[in-house]
């Protein structure tokens, strides 16, 4: 075993509470810290998988302060630009919903809408908001209620009420209280994560916990 038997039942526990139809989606985020922020509390709730599109060439920095380690915990994958209609049309025929962050005509409060269901959340960049190619794809259009003079919230504050809101219902209907991993996946990451968890501790001077 690369990691102390408390750090793997720790890893165990944390696979069990992995919600693997809830995913999130960055469309065109270009500033780090916000991608970390909203990264950070993915991982907090159990997202496992993580997606980003940008047109700028390379992969995200990751600011490990803003994280604080919910980066290693997460599977982050790239979406090329000309690919994310069809990764969208893609998992819609798998049966998820695609919800998007949107002010405008046919947008519903984000807490009326069922993230008990498989559900792919699509955030927008801090300028434009999600781009019209992938709202034209959405199953619904969810707004935060404002009452004050700004319109809209740090793409990582908004992600975030999202994500919590994702969290509560999730509970309520029981979700966490039952592992949602396919036995296969659960064991693949289960060895993927502890060997590098164990490397990475050993590095550090730090053998157990």
């Amino acid at each position: 075993m690369w990691i102390s038997e408390r750090r793997w039942r720790r890893m165990e526990e944390l696979l069990d509470a992995k919600q693997p139809c809830l995913k999130v989606l960055l469309d065109g985020v270009h500033d780090s810290r916000n991608i970390s922020a909203v990264m950070r509390s993915a991982e907090a709730v159990g997202v496992l998988d993580f997606y980003y599109a940008l047109e700028l060439a390379g992969h995200v920095k990751t600011h490990r302060t803003v994280t604080q380690g919910a980066h290693r915990w997460l599977r982050k994958a790239r979406i090329a630009t000309e690919k994310r209609v069809a990764f969208l049309r893609a998992l819609r025929e798998e049966g998820y919903q695609i919800v998007v962050t949107e002010l405008g005509e046919g947008s519903v409060d984000f807490r009326t809408i069922d993230y008990t269901r498989p559900t792919l959340l699509v955030f927008g960049n801090e300028k434009e908001g999600v781009s019209p190619e992938l709202s034209s794809e959405a199953t619904h259009r969810a707004v935060i209620p404002m009452h004050g003079m700004v319109q809209s919230l740090n793409v990582s504050v908004a992600a975030a009420l999202l994500l919590y809101e994702a969290e509560r219902q999730r509970v309520e209907a029981g979700y966490y209280e039952t592992p949602r991993l396919d036995a296969g996946t659960r064991e693949e990451l289960l060895e993927e994560w502890s060997r590098r968890d164990g490397l990475l501790r050993r590095s550090r001077g730090r053998l157990g916990m």
